[in-house]
């Protein structure tokens, strides 16, 4: 029986990692793949960023974006009732083009993050909305150009960005572009109907303003936590999948200043990222300890396996070789993450900035619900 059930476990194991490489060279096929030419012109672009205690970050990005080549662009940043320099920070740029809200914090029934771009919207006036986190930084005075321009080679109206990773945390932050090119088949988001094959990346993203104005995606989904992940399924429910792009050339994003920040920031997801509901956590919880560490027990070939997709993922993301040489450390520290994440849920004791987290995602929406806020 025992024979048995391990020769099962095995095959199951390597069914999934079989998976994971289909999906991860799927992905990275669709990356490198030239879209044909868009649009020459450069539509008005508003650049909505949110900033909560982001003083550092934004000294670094504001300047990045002022000497941008970019002929008609407004910086909109809402300063989201910090605690820190951020508001002194935003009143030392004397620039025509930037834009600063200070704000009091969200109501009841919202994120602070998701209010905060809510209300960069209210003063936006462009043709197209690029949100930016404020940890983001440009490279180069055409990265707006250049990201506009890959925007304009899809045909929904919705990109987002894969964006050049960086933080103190290598080992836990390399896992991000792991799981962005391993858990989503991104050619299939546009070519499917079911609305969970979508998301967005928060980090970077553009919208065409009229959609965006159709559709009101912030206000729609005002106290999700993982806002990225319900736009990008809400907007394909409404006929517009993202598009996936990669702009490493262009945007860079230094997520966090150590180890333990960087815990407490996946922390907060990813419970949520996991189904946000103990049976639902429980299967992906199942699955990815069967992946990552069961797996590997049953056979040295699954190790090997799993060192070729981290080695993949990290270069794709220009990770260092000594950051896949750790690649069970960061598989073994992403289980730990995850159960940490959802006895924090469970338990309400999950904290971002000094703000209390919702214990549980919103749940879906209804469709009958969706259909009528958006006529």
């Amino acid at each position: 029986m025992v024979s048995i059930a391990v020769q099962g476990l095995t095959a199951v194991a390597a069914l999934l990692h079989l998976g994971l490489w289909g999906v991860l060279l799927l992905n990275l096929a669709y990356l490198r793949r030239t879209p044909a030419p868009g649009s020459s012109s450069t539509p008005t672009l508003s650049v909505c960023i949110p900033a909560r205690n982001e003083a550092q970050n934004l000294r670094r990005l504001l300047p990045t974006l002022l000497r941008q080549d970019y002929p008609s662009f407004e910086i909109i940043v809402c300063d989201d009732r910090s605690d820190d320099a951020t508001w002194s920070v935003l009143q030392s740029f004397d620039a025509p083009a930037l834009q600063a809200i200070r704000g009091q914090g969200p109501p009841d029934g919202w994120i602070g993050k998701v209010h905060a771009l809510y209300q960069c919207t209210r003063q936006a006036s462009g043709e197209r909305y690029l949100f930016l986190d404020a940890d983001a930084e440009l490279t180069g005075a055409d990265a707006l150009r250049r990201l506009v321009e890959k925007h304009e080679t899809a045909d929904s109206g919705v990109t987002t960005g894969l964006p050049r990773l960086r933080g103190a945390a290598a080992v836990l932050v390399s896992l991000v572009p792991y799981s962005l090119l391993t858990g989503l088949p991104w050619p299939l988001v546009s070519r499917t109907d079911l609305p969970a094959l979508s998301a967005l990346n928060g980090q970077c993203w553009v919208i065409d303003a009229p959609l965006y104005d159709r559709y009101e995606p912030h206000e729609h989904l005002r106290n999700a936590v993982l806002e990225d992940v319900a736009i990008g399924r809400y907007l394909k429910r409404e006929g517009h999948p993202p598009v996936l792009r990669d702009v490493q050339a262009h945007v860079s994003v230094h997520m966090y200043d150590g180890f333990w920040a960087a815990w407490a920031g996946f922390r907060k997801n990813a419970y949520l990222l996991l189904g946000g509901a103990p049976l639902p956590f429980v299967a992906m919880y199942g699955y990815f300890v069967l992946t990552w560490l069961v797996a590997p027990l049953l056979s040295p070939w699954f190790l090997v396996s799993l060192y070729g997709l981290k080695s993949t993922t990290d270069r794709a993301n220009g990770f260092s070789p000594a950051t896949s040489l750790w690649a069970p450390v960061s598989f073994v520290l992403g289980l730990a993450l995850q159960l940490d994440s959802a006895v924090h849920h469970w338990t309400d004791r999950v904290t971002w900035k000094g703000r209390s987290v919702p214990s549980s995602r919103p749940p879906d929406e209804d469709p009958a619900s969706l259909e009528q806020s958006s006529t």
